[in-house]
């Protein structure tokens, strides 16, 4: 009795001791954002939403990947803002767009969101850039709506099968990943996102505190978990061959998360796509390699 005493009391001060709550929300946006002028109400949500840039410049829209923000887009934007207008959001459940109280967050209705945005700031047709996550809604929303896609760039794009994500199958969250709603050291996550970056110098202490504070804002962790609960791939072959927009892949060559052999897949299925790769870049190209994998999607936009 005294053993198994002893160790509930060691468990719960373990927990109290590892237990991470939501970040407040009014602090997040007092050290993010501009004020209500950053954020949109669009399709029942309340968007965060950087819009820098020209008005009558053609129109890029910047779609970050899973576990990301728009902050991830933050050198690009500066390349690109003078010759473009840079649209750059949070995507449901994620930064400081947090939880979506609809609780859906399929790419069916993702890209609901983004045809309501589009709409709500009278962008007829846009450049789309998605990386990863981002990647895949941006390809199917290129398929869906050819019509408003000018030009579309894949980073490191996400939808062909691998282990754990089959098609038509929903994958398999363990208990240590729904765990990170109540515990998520800084440590843990830096182990959790360092694979992402060839040089692990990227990865400083400033880019991982913004992470870990967009992973803590409020909502953000359980709409994470719900995403991947929902996340049911299907294949994607014959969406991509309904591709019409002129198609640029970006990929780094040492990308642990999304080999640059996938490349291959969509370059024989997207009439006309190209790629262009950057040696001894890893997952995020917009933060390991900014400037070079920025000038690369410039020239394309720009041709």
């Amino acid at each position: 009795m005294i053993a198994l005493l002893a160790l509930i009391v060691a468990v719960a001060v373990a927990s109290a001791w590892l237990w991470t709550p939501d970040l407040k929300r009014g602090d997040l946006e007092a050290r993010y954002t501009r004020g209500a002028s950053d954020f949109i109400e669009v399709a029942g949500l309340r968007l965060h939403v950087k819009d820098k840039g020209a008005r009558d410049a053609p129109v890029v829209i910047l779609l970050h990947g899973f576990g990301g923000s728009l902050q991830t887009w933050d050198d690009w934007t500066r390349l690109f803002e003078p010759t473009l207008r840079v649209i750059s959001v949070d995507l449901p459940g994620a930064g400081l767009t947090g939880a979506d109280p609809s609780g859906d967050y399929t790419d069916a209705h993702g890209m609901v969101v983004l045809l309501a945005l589009m709409d709500a700031l009278g962008i007829k047709h846009a450049n789309l850039v998605g990386h990863s996550m981002g990647g895949r809604l941006a390809w199917q929303f290129a398929a869906a709506h050819p019509d408003r896609v000018t030009k579309l760039v894949l980073v490191s794009p996400d939808g062909f099968a691998s282990p754990g994500f089959e098609y038509g199958q929903t994958p398999e969250v363990g208990l240590s990943l729904k765990a990170m709603k109540y515990v998520l050291p800084k440590s843990l996550l830096k182990m959790s996102l360092a694979p992402a970056y060839a040089n692990p110098e990227v990865l400083t202490p400033e880019l991982l505190t913004r992470y870990y504070e967009m992973m803590v804002a409020p909502g953000v962790r359980s709409a994470m978990i719900a995403r991947l609960e929902q996340s049911v791939l299907q294949d994607p072959v014959p969406i991509l061959a309904r591709i019409t927009a002129p198609t640029l892949l970006v990929w780094g060559d040492r990308d642990a998360m999304i080999p640059i052999a996938n490349a291959d897949d969509y370059l024989r299925v997207i009439p006309g796509a190209r790629l262009v790769r950057f040696p001894g870049v890893g997952h995020l190209p917009q933060e390991e390699a900014a400037q070079p994998s920025g000038q690369a999607i410039l020239q394309f936009l720009g041709s």
